[in-house]
């Protein structure tokens, strides 16, 4: 099968040591591209000198809600829309994170509304981290369709409800190794999504998929993840591979010619 790994932290440092060889691994499991993810400055930077040097990647820039108390508009944005600037595909991660509340919640929303700005100042998409946020989270994505600004989102695990919410605005909505967990019940909501909204990650060094949960995850076991929604939907792993990379294209504006190595 041939896949687009839609959300890969690329740039961590868990990939310093061999990093060449995961990428090479990914290419012969089958990925034709890989989104590497930014989420922090520092991330963002990263990412975009791994993109220009492997042509496997594209880049994406934002700030995540676990630093956001350290946001700061005046000397984090600019950077931000710099690196943005500089070819990256979407804004993000970006978004709420309610569980662990690593940074005040009030400043959790000040950097998501300013990067949701920014999405439609460049008419980007956003790539969009969730978690125990759902009503403030279906606020903000009502605060972005007024704007026109779509995007993902990523790694989910939350309800129905807020997909249904997305969704009506024309966004994706992307599911990781967690739903190869045995704990994993909500079946329905991986058929809910329909066919040309779905997409699929690695999400990696995290949350390797069945038979890899443990481990370092990476792009290649993307093939574990693309399997087990094909077996939920009732299609074959190919055709769902080929949708959501096609899914893929269109949500970051990537055309045929440029996808692949």
């Amino acid at each position: 099968m041939r896949f687009i790994d839609s959300h890969s932290h690329l740039a961590d440092a868990a990939f310093d040591e061999d990093r060449d060889a995961v990428v090479e691994r990914a290419i012969a499991a089958g990925a034709r591209l890989v989104v590497c993810i930014g989420a922090s400055l520092a991330d963002g930077a990263r990412a975009r000198e791994l993109a220009a040097h492997y042509p496997l990647l594209r880049f994406t820039a934002g700030l995540h809600p676990q630093d956001a108390a350290t946001f700061d508009a005046e000397t984090q944005l600019p950077a931000l829309e710099a690196l943005l600037d500089s070819g990256a595909v979407a804004v993000g991660e970006c978004g709420l994170d309610y569980h662990y509340d690593n940074a005040p919640r009030i400043k959790q929303h000040e950097s998501f509304n300013a990067q949701l700005s920014i999405a439609a100042e460049r008419d980007l998409p956003v790539i969009v981290h969730t978690r125990e946020a759902e009503a403030d989270t279906a606020m903000m994505i009502d605060l972005a369709a007024r704007d026109g600004v779509i995007g993902v989102l990523h790694c989910y695990t939350g309800s129905l409800a807020l997909a249904q919410r997305a969704l009506g605005y024309g966004w994706y909505v992307s599911f990781s190794g967690i739903i190869t967990f045995k704990n994993w019940t909500d079946l329905e909501l991986l058929r809910a999504i329909p066919d040309d909204r779905v997409l699929v990650e690695s999400d990696a060094p995290y949350l390797a998929p069945v038979p890899r949960r443990g481990k370092r995850n990476e792009p290649a076991w993307v093939a574990h993840t693309i399997e087990r929604l094909a077996a939920v939907r009732g299609m074959s792993p190919e055709a769902l591979a080929e949708r959501t990379g096609e899914n893929a294209e269109r949500l970051f504006g990537l055309t045929p010619q440029a996808v692949g190595t």
